[in-house]
């Protein structure tokens, strides 16, 4: 009995912000990246993608924005399978993404193959990406940024003010502090957890919400109880103010930047659960 109390004791400690990196046990499990990629693939829902009509908005914006062209050469960082690598290099655009996932990078591959566009993707963790390449834009969309720790992003915020041309811009988007305030911390058992996304075997699946005040940090917790093993998947999310936004993209040598409600172009609203940057070096 002991032994049990230690293990549902240890299910439901708070760790220190971002004291665990579990990013490639999501993205590199050949079931969870079915599972990702069926998401991504759904245009009717906003999980590990925007909406199609919403991606669509989005890209029309990005083209008049930034002054799209064919000399225009573009970084997709966390790209997916190519909901924005594709329809901006059928704009003319030069891209490149990077991702994580091989299954998302390998349908990437085959539909600018079967389209006849030449895409440019990289399949390995963006923390590790290097190139000799220069851009004009950068993008890192759906809160991807959240997900990382100060030193990752801090590392990620570097590397883009390198990878950038002179007057190139990052376009990124957050989750806002008043998106923060309406989280609460929570747990849950159940078993099969997610209906089956963690694992084609059954399970029982325990998800622990923390909520750090100070650090305005929300870590959701998933230990997945398999018969023959036990993983735990720890889900962080930094949330922003503009001050703390701009502060970190600042520190990395960034001169100017905007403020929008969303990747698509609408006026910031301060009140909404998200906002978007585009940072100018």
């Amino acid at each position: 009995m002991n032994n049990m109390f230690n293990q549902l004791d240890e299910i439901n400690r708070r760790p220190e912000p971002f004291q665990f990196y579990t990013a490639e046990d999501m993205w590199t499990d050949e079931h969870i990246s079915q599972q990702m990629l069926g998401y991504h693939l759904n245009p009717e829902i906003d999980v590990s993608s925007r909406r199609k009509a919403f991606i669509d908005q989005s890209v029309d914006w990005i083209a008049t924005h930034f002054n799209l062209t064919k000399d225009t050469r573009i970084a997709d960082f966390g790209c997916g399978p190519g909901l924005y690598t594709f329809p901006l290099a059928n704009l003319g655009a030069q891209v490149t993404g990077i991702d994580f996932s091989k299954r998302s990078i390998q349908y990437a591959r085959k539909l600018a193959e079967q389209s006849g566009l030449n895409i440019e993707y990289f399949n390995q963790n963006y923390l590790d990406f290097e190139s000799k390449e220069r851009y004009n834009l950068i993008m890192m969309i759906m809160c991807d940024y959240c997900a990382l720790s100060p030193s990752q992003r801090k590392l990620m915020l570097e590397k883009f003010y390198q990878l950038l041309l002179p007057g190139g811009e990052v376009l990124l988007d957050v989750y806002s502090l008043s998106a923060f305030d309406k989280r609460k911390e929570a747990s849950s058992c159940r078993k099969n957890l997610l209906d089956g996304f963690w694992s084609d075997q059954p399970y029982y699946g325990f998800q622990n919400t923390f909520k750090y005040e100070d650090a305005k940090v929300i870590l959701d917790k998933y230990t997945i109880v398999e018969e023959e093993r036990t993983r735990v998947i720890y889900n962080w999310l930094q949330y922003f103010s503009p001050k703390s936004l701009w502060k970190e993209f600042e520190e990395a040598g960034f001169s100017k930047y905007e403020l929008y409600q969303d990747v698509a172009g609408e006026p910031f609203d301060e009140n909404a659960s998200e906002f978007a940057i585009v940072g100018k070096k």
